[in-house]
């Protein structure tokens, strides 16, 4: 039983406690498979958000969490991680219908979020400063300490994993934090919230206010006790959250937009190269900041790579979140689907050549928010669909005679969050990896992610760490110590 099937409407998590929006207001939250409304949500305004900031800072300043025994904080945190696995069928199941993710693919990333939280448990217990040479009868170091109260801004590709990507490594290092989770998504957050305090965080740690991005989302990142925020989603956001921020000279954390290149050389191995690249151009109906949106081929053998690809992607299975066999959603909501059927009527428009797909696929649930698998050919990287993020399953094909013409075109946008190669000669790959110009470069791997392995985008794609333990460095600040224990005089005294 869903959190809205319990009470009706799912509440904000505020203090500990499950609480209504000061003013009354909701709105609705819609299973994207059907266009349904499922549940009313609590919509946060500044009022809303001013108690959750109120309850983080009252929380962090007690010292309960900020100042408990790093052990302690570890403890907890892999409690959390346990009560999450423990619950992952239900959590999945929530996340499935609100998000238009198959079942298996949402369980199974509830399951990643648990493995996530029980890393960041042990950053609670790492070494965070450093001691540094000084004069005779001085000693210097510096410690890493938490900011206070954090804000954390999340989207809505992958709800659940992501709030706890954002949120733990915050935690782990001893902030509170106020989670705003996009208004597509909020159900399974508003479960994440419930299992902090069930697992041993102090009420007021952890807060959850739900709500839109001009309304709830801006009052968060004004507010002058959130001292450092955090957020993923669109650069456009990410620009206005910089701005806004720069009143208060806060620290920023972006991972923002991608259109991410995937190259594949004629030295690939064809079949690896296909089958991988099928995965990061449509896996979660193309919504992720790192899909290979972008399948870039060596021009000398595009024809049968483009042929061999296209006919694979006939294969692929939409259909209703709820059934086993299917491989692809609907999109997230009615304002997405517009969006990714105006880039396909764009790319008709410009020139691009249609493939395969460009319309709704038949699926036994009416009213959802489905696209067919899309993929253009005959794709110039002056055009539109090549340039801009759709953030649905819509593929443009673009051709290359050698590797100086492939990162030419692979830099060419101004997002740098990824790019995967595809190639069988070691010393290509090391060649193209050091010369594009992305945060993150996965040969003959897309998407291969380990929590400990950290995460960052260049250019427009974002600004600092995720993940590993570059984590400490984004969710800490520097404080630094020097100590005259001998009674020295200053020189001017």
């Amino acid at each position: 039983m869903t959190v809205a099937e319990r009470t009706g409407t799912v509440s904000h998590f505020i203090g500990g406690d499950e609480v209504p929006s000061a003013s009354g207001r909701t709105f609705p939250a819609i299973d994207p498979s059907t266009g349904a409304e499922i549940a009313q949500v609590a919509f946060g305004e500044a009022e809303d958000v001013d108690r959750a900031v109120a309850a983080g800072r009252a929380a962090f300043e007690s010292g309960a969490w900020s100042r408990a025994a790093p052990g302690h904080r570890a403890t907890v945190l892999r409690r959390l991680a346990d009560l999450i696995r423990a619950d992952a069928e239900r959590i999945g199941r929530i996340e499935s219908m609100d998000t238009g993710k198959p079942i298996a693919q949402a369980t199974a990333e509830v399951n990643v979020a648990a493995d996530f939280v029980t890393y960041f448990a042990g950053h609670a217990e790492l070494p965070n400063g450093r001691t540094y040479p000084a004069d005779a009868g001085y000693f210097v170091y510096t410690v890493r300490e938490p900011y206070g109260v954090v804000g954390a801004i999340s989207p809505w590709n992958y709800p659940f994993l992501l709030a706890c990507w954002k949120t733990a490594p915050a935690l782990a290092v001893g902030n509170s934090v106020v989670l705003k989770m996009a208004e597509q998504t909020p159900l399974s957050t508003a479960e994440l919230g419930r299992l902090t305090l069930e697992a041993g965080m102090p009420a007021g740690v952890f807060n959850v206010v739900h709500g839109d991005g001009p309304t709830t989302g801006a009052a968060l990142v004004a507010h002058p006790q959130v001292k450092k925020l955090t957020f993923t989603g669109s650069t456009a956001t990410g620009q206005a959250i910089l701005r806004s921020a720069a009143d208060h000279i806060k620290s920023v954390h972006l991972e923002l937009g991608g259109k991410t290149p995937n190259i594949v050389f004629g030295d690939a191995d064809m079949e690896q190269a296909i089958a991988g690249s099928l995965f990061t151009a449509f896996y979660n109906t193309g919504q992720i900041c790192t899909s290979g949106s972008r399948l870039l081929v060596q021009r000398k053998d595009s024809d049968r790579v483009i042929e061999a690809f296209v006919e694979r992607a006939r294969g692929i299975r939409v259909g209703d979140p709820g059934d086993s066999t299917s491989q692809l959603g609907p999109l997230v909501s009615e304002e997405q689907f517009q969006r990714v059927t105006g880039y396909i009527e764009e790319g008709r428009r410009g020139g691009a050549r249609l493939a395969l797909g460009g319309g709704r696929p038949q699926v036994p649930v009416a009213g959802g928010y489905y696209v067919e698998p899309t993929i253009f050919v005959d794709v110039t990287p002056d055009m539109r669909i090549a340039r801009e993020e759709i953030f649905g399953p819509v593929l443009s094909v673009l051709t290359f005679d050698d590797e100086d013409e492939a990162v030419r075109i692979a830099n060419d946008v101004m997002y740098g969050l990824a790019a995967t190669i595809w190639t069988t000669d070691l010393g290509r790959a090391f060649r193209v990896a050091q010369k594009i110009d992305a945060g993150i470069i996965w040969t003959n791997c897309p998407h291969y992610l380990p929590v400990n392995v950290p995460y960052e985008g260049h250019k427009m794609s974002g600004l600092g760490e995720d993940l590993g333990v570059e984590a400490l460095q984004t969710f800490t600040h520097l404080k630094t110590h020097c100590v005259n224990f001998n009674g020295a005089r200053m020189a001017w005294a």
